[in-house]
């Protein structure tokens, strides 16, 4: 890692902002292809304050849209070359199985609809009805018109070993200048090159790349724009393993929302098998909604909400085997979400009115976590080259995906 000395020259061809995963992974390919990058995180490296917290992230082929199929699969070759650069396992290979009713549409997709999309790409799974889900996966009680699939190369991953294998390669980088607690508060565009502003001094760039997560729109109101967003601060719960040798895979389950009192709550859930670096000797399970949304990031909490537990509680002691169905253990993580209906992620060049957009590229909202290299992959394109060869055609700027920021006076 280049070290910020009081004679270090303060000028870089690239400030990346926002050193989680996407920073980091960015840095990491940058890097590679020789660029001086300013890497600034807000906090402390591997923190747990944002989208990054938790350990363990789903590793998915499954999708309802066929390129996001496609896009997973050519994530592949660069989570393999990541983990040339580590002996510790970043993915333990289990499986997906998506399963529940098939009527169901949620931000996840559609059960049949994922299955035409794999199909399609030629991606190997096995269809399944209620009794087989039971037999050789473990849940219980399940409606006999529950269906489902399950596609063998899914891997719950080891987010930690991830963010540390990318933090170590950038660390070694000649090219690369990690710099935490250094928290973004100005940008200043002098037409030529970005100015930017911490508490740990003021540094310029060619060229800006985005990756604060959750916390996107304090950088980007810095720019005058911001995304359309909502927050959730989701919840996790960890049950402790009663009969060893039960391993489940990593698994999501569709299901309408329940009428509770005369209010709707979510239904759907998804969890993880047990894993070596993650409370062994436990699972986690977490529900895929939120009794309430967050209005800004400032407003998240460590403590998960007591009904969201209740619920993942419930369906665990009704639906799964081999569990002590009161959770031991609970976390949170913090995410975004684009309001854009089923389009969370958002990537690409800052919008057209913002002034030198096409040297500001971004990455914010959705899930990502499988995407981490591939992500890091774009970014890089993008910044050095001005396109990629990947397709990102659905995830770019559109004026529905952003507004207008105008700072008080």
């Amino acid at each position: 890692m280049s070290v910020l000395t009081p004679q270090s020259s303060s000028h870089f061809d690239v400030i990346i902002i926002g050193g989680g995963s996407l920073g980091q992974a960015t840095a990491w390919q940058l890097g590679k292809r020789k660029v001086r990058t300013l890497v600034l995180e807000q906090f402390t490296f591997l923190n747990q304050l944002g989208s990054s917290g938790g350990v363990s992230r789903q590793f998915r082929i499954p999708y309802p849209e066929e390129y996001m199929v496609k896009l997973v699969k050519q994530s592949v070759p660069l989570w393999e070359e990541l983990q040339a650069l580590t002996p510790v396992p970043l993915q333990d290979k289990v499986g997906t199985l998506w399963f529940g009713d098939p009527t169901v549409h949620s931000t996840e997709g559609n059960i049949g609809e994922a299955e035409k999309a794999l199909e399609n790409q030629g991606v190997p799974f096995t269809t399944l009805d209620a009794g087989e889900i039971e037999k050789q996966y473990h849940f219980r009680n399940l409606p006999e018109t529950y269906t489902g699939l399950f596609q063998p190369d899914g891997a719950s991953i080891n987010l930690r070993a991830t963010l540390e294998t990318l933090l170590q390669w950038n660390t070694l980088s000649s090219f690369v200048t990690l710099l935490d607690n250094a928290p973004v508060t100005t940008i200043v565009d002098n037409k030529t090159h970005f100015e930017v502003t911490t508490p740990q001094g003021n540094f310029t760039a060619d060229k800006l790349v985005l990756t604060p997560g959750p916390f996107a729109n304090s950088v980007f109101n810095l720019l005058n724009f911001q995304i359309n967003a909502t927050y959730w601060n989701m919840a996790s719960a960890y049950f402790k393993v009663t009969q060893p040798g039960i391993q489940y895979p990593t698994w999501f389950v569709f299901q309408n929302p329940v009428d509770d009192h005369g209010s709707v709550n979510g239904n759907q859930f998804y969890g993880f098998p047990e894993v070596s670096w993650n409370y062994p000797g436990y699972v986690r399970v977490a529900s895929d909604f939120v009794m309430a949304d967050l209005s800004s990031p400032e407003q998240r909490t460590f403590v998960p909400n007591p009904k969201e537990l209740g619920y993942t509680a419930q369906w665990v002691a009704d639906h799964m085997t081999g569990l002590e169905p009161v959770p031991s253990f609970t976390s949170t993580c913090l995410v975004s979400l684009s309001t854009i209906k089923n389009k969370e992620l958002l990537l690409g060049f800052a919008p057209e009115y913002v002034p030198n957009h096409h040297r500001i590229t971004f990455c914010t909202t959705g899930w990502v976590g499988k995407f981490v290299p591939l992500m890091g992959r774009i970014l890089s394109d993008l910044t050095v080259d001005g396109h990629t060869p990947y397709d990102i055609s659905h995830f770019g700027a559109r004026p529905n995906f952003f507004s207008a920021f105008t700072a008080a006076k």
